[in-house]
């Protein structure tokens, strides 16, 4: 199926250049946070990290660090017997596990009789390797630490000098240290067996690849689920453990498509999920880089659970891998930049310019623009926010509203809605009786969904909407015309792109082609204004008032880019997921990263 003809004024863009980082192999990895101080994580930083071999894939540990290609640089291992480690700060950590909760705690307050200390015996020497080091640690029943850049090997897990000072009265050679505020152990979970130290100062973060066979699609527990890839574990500043998974690209795209959309949705939406998280990825290397990882995990980034948890329907499924694996290496670009691939759950009936709802250059992301959409009300029986409805009384509004400190001592005599051409609210001016107001955007915090506490910007209130004529055109850079949706001045300046992306000037005859498949010639200072799920399209004001405020509307999210029920309604109808993507950001083209 082709999409319609796309029309939008053409924007010189400079070119960017752009480099995606690579291992020895040539394999893009990403890293990805999972525990830090940033409040995007699920978990905040940890006094310990634990980890867990999945059954059946792989034993041991390797323990080293990444270089700045992530390349695994090896500096120690265990034996395949070690299947659980632990890796904790270097200070006085007390640990024990709790049956109710089915795992170990972790303190640096005394709470059990399972101990690792901060004071340790350093044995004098200097080892060139693991293995030579690793032998005196065995004759003297301690440990190697790989401390600023050297073998080290240390004895003892004391919780106080004195202890550490008893010791070494007893071995008679030696001296008492310990680590920097960046150091951390790796302990045998259970135990207070340290089987590796590393403190590569701030700089510096270990790494642990699970595995010492070989085996191939390792998998570990982390906080729940599994993950592909190693572990780096860091002391940012000093503090408790920021833990980043470090993976490939691909099996990074796999732990995200199936949360962030239907695992067993189409496979063509599933594939157009895939295209725009692997751009998203890509585009935002070093993003938390301050943290020591590219992208998070939750959805201010995109959700990632990496290979799933025990639940058989929660996770990567079969239709879902296989969306990554048929569109590997594909990305989303605009012209040689690669695009800005955000979506959200629904749009209502049609996406909104960046520029209304986050200030976004038009001029420098012009396919960010608002495009109507017919395709979701075609499975609106599927979608639980194709429809909503929020009610207020007029006192409960204003209380709502004095929560975030506006209208104090006050009510609400009526609010004002502002439209754009693609029927979404970009701007409410809520007057109050005493004369004051204010005025409420996507832009301001809160913005018009916190606000109001509604699901999306695709609404009414009360039922009222705009009078025929009264619409408004965009601000400068607000928008773009799509599919025939909106009014023109002039065709001055604009090029119609065609599904494959030839481009040509715009004529006198010029048509457009709507989702529907209705055809209308182009005039100047028109458009065809069909409504296809939305309310108020031409855009223009309302002003509402009353003893209660029903917010009536569909669509949940930001509204920017692509629309993922959108996606699933096109995929049944059987557009591609190339066909998919484009029509979402209008002027870019699917193609293979380079």
């Amino acid at each position: 199926m082709q999409l319609a003809a796309v029309l939008l004024a053409m924007t010189l863009c400079v070119p960017t250049v752009w480099a995606a980082r690579t291992n020895g192999s040539g394999d893009v990895k990403i890293r990805v946070g999972l525990a830090s101080s940033s409040s995007h994580n699920d978990t905040g930083e940890l006094a310990c990290a634990h980890l867990q071999n999945n059954t059946g894939y792989g034993a041991g540990y390797r323990f080293g660090y990444y270089d700045s290609d992530l390349d695994f640089v090896e500096l120690g291992r265990t034996d395949e017997s070690v299947t659980e480690v632990a890796v904790l700060k270097t200070q006085n950590m007390y640990y024990g596990y709790v049956a109710s909760a089915g795992k170990y705690t972790y303190s640096d307050a005394i709470t059990s009789d399972v101990a690792v200390g901060c004071y340790h015996i350093r044995i004098p020497g200097s080892y060139s390797t693991y293995e030579d080091a690793a032998a005196d640690a065995a004759i003297f029943g301690g440990f190697v630490a790989w401390i600023d850049g050297a073998y080290q090997v240390r004895v003892g897990a004391y919780l106080s000098r004195e202890g550490a000072e008893g010791a070494l009265a007893t071995m008679e050679q030696g001296t008492i240290v310990g680590t920097s505020s960046y150091g951390v152990n790796v302990v045998e979970t259970g135990t207070d067996r340290i089987l590796f130290q590393f403190d590569g100062g701030a700089s510096q973060a270990l790494g642990i690849l699970p595995d010492v066979t070989g085996a191939d699609d390792v998998r570990t527990w982390f906080v729940g689920f599994k993950y592909r890839g190693g572990f780096t574990y860091q002391r940012v500043g000093g503090g408790n453990l920021t833990v980043v998974n470090v993976v490939e690209l691909e099996d990074y795209v796999k732990g995200v498509v199936c949360y962030e959309m239907g695992r067993e949705w189409p496979l063509d939406a599933l594939k157009a999920q895939a295209i725009c998280a692997r751009t998203y990825a890509l585009k935002r290397l070093n993003y938390h880089g301050s943290l020591g990882f590219d992208v998070c995990n939750t959805d201010y980034c995109q959700v990632y659970r990496g290979a799933g948890s025990n639940r058989i329907d929660y996770g990567p499924s079969a239709v879902s891998d296989r969306a990554v694996e048929e569109t590997a290496g594909e990305v989303l670009w605009y012209k040689n930049t690669l695009a800005d691939t955000f979506f959200s759950s629904s749009h209502g009936g049609a996406s909104e310019s960046a520029y209304y709802i986050w200030g976004t250059s038009m001029e420098k992301y012009p396919y960010l623009c608002g495009v109507t959409d017919p395709y979701e009300e075609t499975i609106a029986d599927k979608n639980s926010y194709s429809s909503w409805t929020v009610t207020y009384s007029a006192s409960a509004l204003a209380k709502r509203l004095q929560g975030y400190g506006y209208g104090t001592n006050t009510s609400i005599d009526h609010l004002e809605l502002t439209y754009s051409e693609l029927g979404n609210v970009i701007k409410v001016k809520v007057a109050y009786a005493n004369g004051q107001s204010n005025t409420i955007t996507p832009r301001t915090s809160p913005g018009i969904r916190s606000a109001f506490g509604v699901n999306s910007i695709r609404f009414t209130v009360n039922g009222q909407t705009v009078q025929e004529g009264s619409g408004s055109k965009p601000a400068a850079g607000g928008g773009c015309a799509v599919n025939g949706t909106g009014s023109l001045s002039s065709l001055e300046g604009l090029y119609s792109i065609s599904g494959s992306g030839t481009t040509e000037k715009a004529g006198e005859d010029l048509y457009v082609i709507s989702g529907t498949g209705k055809t209308s010639k182009l005039e100047e200072g028109s458009g065809s204004n069909e409504n296809t799920g939305g309310t108020n399209q031409g855009g223009g004001t309302v002003t509402v008032s009353g003893s209660s405020y029903v917010f009536t509307g569909s669509g949940w999210g930001h509204q920017v880019g692509m629309s993922q029920y959108g996606a699933n309604a096109m995929a049944r109808l059987g557009f591609s997921y190339d066909e998919i993507v484009e029509f979402y950001f209008p002027g870019t083209q699917v193609g293979d990263y380079q």
